[in-house]
């Protein structure tokens, strides 16, 4: 597989169908529009291809706080389901740690749904461990 940050809207368009089977609220007519904007505040796209097609995706963004020094926090990442289970997931994670060590970053952060058990088992699977729960608040006004 090779990875490769996506740039073009061409090569943001090509993530949409990965990202849409993690992110399916999101409109495929808004998809590179709301890139462009994440990309404001650091969001990068790594796409990942097997042979031309794309099969993987990963968006995410180099911060630093007290907490955790410099670190990337991945904010999607998602292989196709026709694709899955073939080793690109773990390629597209380990590609994310290295850009990370050449970053200068101490840690790489993500998220998951508690719901998300598949994905838990490869994140421990690839040395990951939980560390926290995540707590929010809704503050849109009920319509």
């Amino acid at each position: 597989m090779t990875i490769t940050l996506a740039v073009s809207d061409d090569d943001i368009a090509r993530c949409y169908p990965i990202m849409r089977e993690l992110r399916p609220a999101i409109a495929e007519v808004e998809f590179v529009a709301r890139i462009r904007v994440q990309e404001d505040t650091g969001y990068r796209l790594a796409i990942g291809e097997d042979h031309g097609v794309a099969v993987a995706a990963a968006g995410f963004r180099l911060g630093e706080n007290l907490a955790w020094g410099r670190y990337v926090y991945v904010d999607d990442l998602v292989t196709s389901s026709a694709h899955r289970s073939k080793g690109h997931g773990r390629e597209l994670l380990a590609w994310l740690v290295e850009f990370a060590q050449r970053e200068g970053c101490d840690e790489l952060h993500l998220d998951s749904g508690v719901w998300r058990k598949d994905a838990h088992r490869f994140y421990e699977r690839e040395g990951m461990e939980m560390t926290s729960y995540h707590f929010k608040t809704d503050l849109r006004v009920p319509s």
